[in-house]
């Protein structure tokens, strides 16, 4: 009998993915004016609401909640593992007038290479990021990474999309409140261990993205396995929500 051998997946497939040409349209899916007013300053305040100042985000994309939160007056400072995003997310702040933020490059697994431990009031990671991780031994030592340079007392904040609603019920929630661009047509393939999207633009070009499906209570359950004493989860920005509703679930570790 035959049996099928796993994927084997590049550690940062992602680096990979986000070539030049997915950056390029990375915002125009996004639509930042659309996703500031669906979010609603809720990052901003929730990040006030624990007595935050200094801000690390760590998949920072093309600097969206870089840039948002350096404009709430925040000392942030960006970070992504893909060289392309880092320098869209240049771009993007030198042009929304906080080009003297700091956007770097920096691996999730290796954040105390680059910065300071216990150097950040909260560690952000935001946009389904952290689902592009794998391999659990990576995931978990992501989120040790994140909790060295987190501050005591700080958080973590981690967003994704809700898979238990998509692997349980084969539902797909509308794109209502992250990916509000009407200039990109999205189609995508879902199983227990990966989901693939199928970007198609209106120039004509296309590109694809794969990342894993990861349920709410297994982060979770990571997030306190790897230190963290309390975590909270709100689904589409409210804290009570029923468990398959939300489009997003948001969870806040604390230290």
């Amino acid at each position: 009998m035959n049996v099928e051998e796993p994927t084997q997946r590049p550690k940062n497939l992602y680096r990979q993915q986000y070539t030049s040409d997915v950056v390029d349209h990375w915002d125009d899916y996004i639509d930042w004016e659309k996703r500031r007013e669906t979010e609603g300053g809720f990052f901003a305040d929730l990040l006030r609401q624990h007595g935050v100042r200094r801000v690390l985000d760590i998949a920072c994309g093309t600097g969206f909640h870089t840039v948002c939160l350096a404009h709430e007056g925040f000392d942030v400072t960006g970070a992504d593992g893909s060289p392309t995003m880092v320098e869209k997310a240049r771009e993007n702040a030198a042009r929304a007038g906080v080009g003297h933020v700091p956007i770097m490059q920096a691996d999730w697994t290796r954040l105390t290479d680059v910065f300071e431990r216990e150097g950040f009031d909260a560690v952000i990671c935001l946009g389904n990021s952290f689902t592009h991780l794998f391999e659990e031994e990576l995931r978990l030592r992501a989120l040790k990474e994140i909790h060295s340079v987190v501050q005591r007392p700080g958080i973590a904040v981690i967003d994704q999309r809700n898979y238990d609603a998509m692997l349980d019920r084969d539902e797909e929630h509308g794109h209502s409140l992250y990916y509000l661009g009407e200039s990109v047509d999205v189609s995508h393939e879902l199983s227990e261990d990966e989901l693939q999207f199928k970007f198609e633009y209106q120039d004509g070009g296309s590109s694809e993205l794969t990342i894993s499906p990861i349920r709410q209570s297994y982060l979770t359950d990571l997030l306190r396995e790897t230190g963290f004493r309390e975590v909270e989860r709100y689904g589409d920005f409210a804290r009570d929500y029923r468990f398959y509703e939300p489009e997003f679930i948001i969870q806040v570790a604390h230290k």
